[in-house]
């Protein structure tokens, strides 16, 4: 449970990290207050007009009144403190005067908002923040941290009360530090290699031996962290602030309703049509500097072969204009610089990450990037059955409903389309004769709604696929119409809490057909909203009106979608026919019963559609032979395990400050961790054959090498092995010239519980399902 129980050193400062707020101080209390902020020329306007957009567009036709104002004045707040540690009470006493009257300031001018309300509350936030980080770097030259007591620590302070006064705001901003260095503290001192510590377990009292080195290394990571982000937030500017107001407006209405500046609206675009315009660079910034974190393959920083991961960009020039220094600039502003128009230079001036003190300057051409590793992708899975013959299915993995989308003013993408590219990936597989498929939308958080139309469309011969219903009542019917049915065997869906939206409309029509068996969590995510992507400037600006700078964009939610049979999927989901243990069932944090502001639940009339009967007769000896294996399948044991552990901690709700404590709960979950290794390590090899599919190898007349089989075994010698056609022998046993050889290249397949037993599943409906069963429809 590590991965659950562990929280990372600075994970209160979390909130900060998305370009939401900007900078501004109190004067009278900061002796180094940056400039004070006031709203952009534009700004009053571009707030007007989106809280009139939301009460005449948005599906609940919710006027900005006294109760939404509420809503947005602690959408704010929370927002620039979710942890509720930096805000005082007295801050919100002072500011009572706003939180029933954000309808007035926002709409009851003539055209334009004031926007006193939120630069003043972030003026405060920031005056708060640096007291925050100065009183941490007091603390962490004075105070020897000692962690013996049987302190604990919340972790979960959103629904907490603000501190009373700066003397109480104080302790928990002690007790928080004291948490991370204690963890930080731990996790230097707990590593296997570890040389500036020993450490010993007596009688389950941890006894610690560090360098005085060590420990300062540790009081000055947290310091930087702190002033770093501090730093960050006060070269921030107002339209930052403006985002995070409007933002906290616009989810007062609903979570899924968002401003976007003109560069989150891109891209909103780029992540649907799986492409861009740039270098091919994924960029992350490290402490002021933005940092390559991986290229692309094909694209052309790759291409040059002059960049390489952790280089650092210093500088940006376009063609023959002088560079510009992008040192401390906010990531964001560097990749809309290097982003640009194909076929366009680009230079960058590089610090290369093998030698620091070197500078070169790199130029390359802009190209369209295509992402292929979110397209959808396939593999053929060939394994024995039960009467000595071999069953071949398919895995076709959809990770979202990808489209081709493009916001005014920004340069067209190539046309893109998951049906598309499932299509495709069908074709190849019943070509390859398999004997059913399963369709992974897990962790598919959705996308265009006539992409799931259309996809769903590929299993089904017509019929209605999804209802919508607009803020009026009125109820749209979108139909699959093409009457074809590309792939009509064995189907099963499988899903999990992030499945959500398009991924949902999918499911649950195959399922309400009965089409589909569906098999994961107890259901999906639950959003039932259906947003659209609505430019602002021609209703910010005049039709006569020549301004270029773009005010931005609201995804509003304007429909609520509903399944054939009539039911929303809003809050309750997609429920699964076969549920299978998962740790995500039991998560107080994901699905959207846990987000602030859904739109409830209901009904509409069914629609009229042909009901196949292709599930039902089955499901019961589904459920039974599945809930067998489950039963003494070792992975399913370990998951109930994590499963008790976060039931633990999501009712304690606390971490503990004893260092002792929290030493033997890790070293705990380090035993309990490498059992499981040693376990799984020890297993047998699966008797089956992996064939990878993607949308690039899928047109050669052969299939891909299967894919390799890494094995360790019980005395840690590491052997691959590569199978011949026939599955019987295998070559490279020698352990040795593996690990050194062939050890780097081959990536096992992860262990993934669930995705095996639904292959059983599937394996279990293609046995009960009689030979060439036609789809016949009840009415």
């Amino acid at each position: 449970m590590r991965h659950i129980k562990k929280i990372t050193v600075f994970a209160f400062f979390v909130f900060i990290a998305l370009p939401f707020f900007s900078v501004a101080a109190n004067a009278a209390d900061a002796t180094n207050a940056p400039v004070l902020l006031v709203p952009g020329p534009n700004d009053a306007r571009i707030a007007y007009m989106t809280a009139r957009l939301l009460e005449e567009f948005h599906y609940s036709q919710q006027p900005l009144d006294m109760e939404m104002s509420k809503k947005f004045f602690d959408g704010y707040m929370e927002a620039l403190d979710p942890r509720r540690e930096n805000f005082l009470q007295s801050d919100l006493a002072e500011f009572a005067r706003f939180r029933t009257n954000l309808d007035v300031y926002t709409i009851g001018g003539r055209n334009k908002a004031d926007l006193t309300p939120a630069f003043e509350i972030f003026q405060r936030m920031l005056q708060r923040l640096q007291q925050h980080t100065d009183y941490v770097d007091k603390v962490l030259k004075e105070d020897k941290f000692k962690f013996t007591t049987d302190e604990r620590i919340a972790i979960d302070r959103r629904h907490a009360p603000y501190p009373k006064n700066l003397a109480e705001a104080q302790q928990l901003w002690l007790q928080r530090v004291r948490f991370e260095y204690l963890q930080e503290k731990l996790d230097r001192e707990t590593q296997p290699a570890a040389t500036n510590s020993a450490i010993a377990l007596t009688n389950q009292t941890a006894v610690f031996t560090a360098t005085n080195s060590a420990t300062n290394s540790i009081a000055g990571t947290i310091a930087h962290h702190y002033d770093w982000i501090f730093h960050t937030i006060s070269k921030w500017d107002g339209a930052d602030i403006l985002q995070a107001y409007l933002n906290a407006l616009a989810h007062a209405y609903d979570p899924h309703t968002d401003y976007f500046p003109p560069e989150n609206a891109e891209d909103f675009s780029i992540g649907m049509s799986l492409s861009l315009v740039g270098i091919g660079a994924q960029l992350t910034e490290d402490y002021g500097y933005c940092t390559i974190a991986s290229l692309i393959p094909g694209g052309p920083a790759a291409k040059s072969k002059l960049l390489n991961e952790k280089d650092q960009i210093v500088a940006v020039a376009q063609s023959n204009s002088p560079p510009v220094n992008v040192v401390d600039m906010e990531l964001t502003k560097v990749v809309q610089m290097i982003r640009g128009t194909k076929g366009t230079q680009v230079q960058l001036t590089i610090i290369p990450a093998e030698d620091h003190t070197a500078r070169r300057v790199v130029t390359l051409i802009r190209d369209e990037i295509k992402m292929k590793d979110q397209e959808a992708k396939a593999q053929l899975i060939e394994m024995p059955d039960a009467h000595g013959g071999t069953n071949r299915i398919g895995v076709i993995e959809l990770p979202s409903f990808y489209g081709t989308v493009n916001m005014p003013d920004e340069i067209a993408h190539s046309p893109k389309s998951c049906t598309e590219d499932v299509s495709r990936l069908i074709k190849k597989l019943e070509q390859e004769k398999v004997n059913g498929i399963i369709l992974d939308m897990r962790s598919n958080p959705g996308g265009l709604l006539n992409e799931a139309v259309n996809l769903t469309g590929l299993f089904i011969k017509s019929g209605p696929v999804v209802l919508a219903r607009d803020p009026d009542g009125k109820v749209a019917v979108l139909s699959d119409t093409d009457n074809n049915e590309l792939y009509s065997g064995p189907l099963v869906v499988m899903i999990n809490r992030f499945s959500a939206s398009a991924a949902e409309i999918c499911a649950a029509a195959l399922q309400d057909y009965g089409r589909a068996l569906v098999v994961g969590d107890t259901s999906t995510h639950g959003k039932g909203t259906v947003q659209k992507p609505t430019p602002l400037r021609p209703f910010v600006w005049p039709a006569t009106a020549t301004a270029t700078n773009d005010p931005g964009t609201l995804k509003i939610t304007i429909n609520k979608f509903y399944r054939v049979s009539g039911a929303s999927t809003q809050l309750k989901g997609v429920a699964s026919d076969i549920v299978l243990p998962d740790i995500l069932n039991y998560s107080t944090e994901i699905g959207e019963t846990s987000l602030e502001n859904p739109l409830p639940w209901d009904t509409i009339p069914s629609a009229d559609y042909d009901k196949l009967n292709l599930v039902q007769p089955y499901l019961a000896q589904l459920k039974k032979d599945s809930d067998a294996r489950v039963a003494t399948n070792q992975d399913f044991t370990y998951i109930r395990q994590d499963i008790d552990e976060l039931k633990k901690l999501q009712a304690d709700k606390t971490m503990t400050l004893n260092e002792s404590e929290a030493l033997k709960e890790r070293n705990e979950n380090r035993a309990r961790d490498k059992a499981r290794t040693d376990e799984r390590a020890a297993r047998k090899a699966p008797d089956e054959k992996i064939y990878d599919l993607t949308l690039e190898n899928i047109g050669q007349p052969e299939l891909p090498e299967p894919e390799a089989m890494l094995i360790t075994m019980t005395n840690n010698a590491t052997i691959t092995y590569s199978f011949d056609s026939d599955f019987t022998n295998y070559f490279g046993t020698n352990a040795a010239a593996a690990t050194t050889s062939q050890k780097s290249e081959v990536k096992p397949r992860p262990t993934d519980p669930t995705l095996n037993e639904t292959e059983n599943i599937l394996e279990d409906y293609i046995s009960l399902l009689p030979p060439n069963q036609p789809l016949i429809a009840n009415h």
